[in-house]
Formats: C-alpha cells, sequence, structure tokens
C-alpha cells in the first residue's frame, strides 16, 4: 500500500516540509528531500500504529489527482508516494516461540498474574504501553 505525501520544496534556511493528506494531522520534516521521505515513513508508521492502538479506523490511500483536486493549498508542492507495509495493519494472531531465562519469565508470569492477564496478553499489553510512552 502508498500513501500520497505533499511536499514543500525547502532551501538553505528552511527544511522540507511533508504532510500526509489521507492521515489528519500526520506530518514530518527533513533537511533534504531524502531526509524528508524517510522522516515521512516513520510518521505514517507511528500515526498508522497509534490510530490501531487506540481503535481507530485506518483511511485508504487516495489517488494523487483526487488530492490535488481538493487541496489547492499544495498547488505549489511536489508529491509523491510512501509504502507502508501492509502487515502493520494485520491484527491477526500470531504464535511465537522465544526464549528467556527462567527467573525473566518466572517474573514475566507474576506480573501478569498479579494484572489478571495471560502471558501473551501482558506482553502485548507492555508492548503497546512502551510504544505510547516513547512517543508521548
Amino acid at each position: 500500500m502508498r500513501y500520497p505525501i505533499a511536499i514543500e520544496p525547502g532551501n538553505d534556511t528552511t527544511a522540507w516540509g511533508v504532510v500526509v493528506p489521507d492521515l489528519p494531522g500526520c506530518f514530518s520534516a527533513g533537511d533534504t528531500l531524502e531526509e524528508a521521505m524517510i522522516a515521512a515513513e516513520d510518521a505514517i508508521t507511528g500515526w498508522i500504529e497509534a490510530a490501531l492502538d487506540g481503535g481507530q479506523d485506518i483511511p485508504a490511500p487516495s489517488h494523487i489527482e483526487a488530492l490535488r483536486a481538493v487541496h489547492p493549498e499544495f498547488a505549489e508542492w511536489l508529491w509523491a508516494l510512501v509504502k507502508v507495509d501492509p502487515a502493520m495493519l494485520d491484527d491477526t494472531l500470531e504464535r511465537v516461540n522465544i526464549s528467556l531465562p527462567r527467573r525473566v519469565l518466572h517474573r514475566l508470569d507474576a506480573r501478569a498474574r498479579s494484572a489478571g492477564e495471560t502471558r501473551s496478553g501482558f506482553i502485548a499489553r507492555m508492548a503497546v504501553e512502551t510504544r505510547e510512552a516513547a512517543h508521548a
């Protein structure tokens, strides 16, 4: 899947700005066009993860031509597509095999029990909460 981005050209004193019109509030910037495009990938990934964690629907990508027609404010900007791995939208359960020291596994199971959760549920919740805390 590819999301269209609008890119405001930068210069010697301003960064290249990027807006993702399909994802409200999703934007980024970079000192070069390449940095701006990489930052856009990170911004889109973060936006989608936060939306999924919050139970929101993810808007489908629009066609660039359709966006150009409804966003005249981007008339002088460049347009590009940023690829998004569809697997990041997949909430299908997947069985995994991990190795942990017994003492760590014991501690993990004790914390899961005290939270009233399964080991898998506890690990998943902790991963989501850690991501949210890192981006707060």
